[in-house]
């Protein structure tokens, strides 16, 4: 097992906050045999997709019978087709956006620290998401969130 640590020190600053760009702490760098990524890869794919909102490739990252959970065990969805119908009419948001602030990896499991920009209906803003995913076989399994706060924009 070999631990690997990397942070980008350029500090993002947004309504008064500060963010490190981006802090990944790999324990045991696990490689998918047929696609040669790595859980970490898998789950950045998908984050760089939703940023894209690019649903199709989005979807390519998810088992056709992965679970959708809210944190703790709050089944949202089963399989790919819920989880696609829940991101169509997000991904229609124009202001959508999901900053990495935090990756720590272990195994096949990512845990991601995430800002997520959006247009809610009472108008644009944030919330902090706590993303657990487990992923397999160079697709993502399960995935739990937990939601921060909400904090619409000015």
């Amino acid at each position: 097992m070999g631990i690997i640590f990397s942070s980008k020190p350029t500090i993002s600053k947004r309504r008064g906050r500060c963010f490190p760009r981006r802090v990944t702490l790999l324990l045991e760098h696990k490689v998918d045999s047929q696609t040669g990524l790595t859980p970490s890869d898998v789950v950045q794919k998908q984050l760089e997709a939703y940023n894209r909102r690019d649903i199709d490739d989005f979807m390519q990252w998810w088992a056709p019978d992965c679970e959708y959970f809210a944190f703790p065990s709050t089944l949202l969805a089963t399989g790919a087709d819920e989880i696609r119908q829940r991101h169509v009419e997000r991904f229609n948001e124009p202001n959508l956006n999901g900053i990495l602030l935090s990756r720590v990896a272990m195994g096949n499991l990512v845990n991601d620290h995430e800002r997520v920009i959006r247009t809610f209906p009472e108008g644009p803003g944030e919330l902090e998401v706590i993303c657990i995913y487990e992923v397999d076989d160079g697709k993502i399994t399960s995935a739990r969130f937990k939601i921060g706060e909400k904090q619409l924009h000015a």
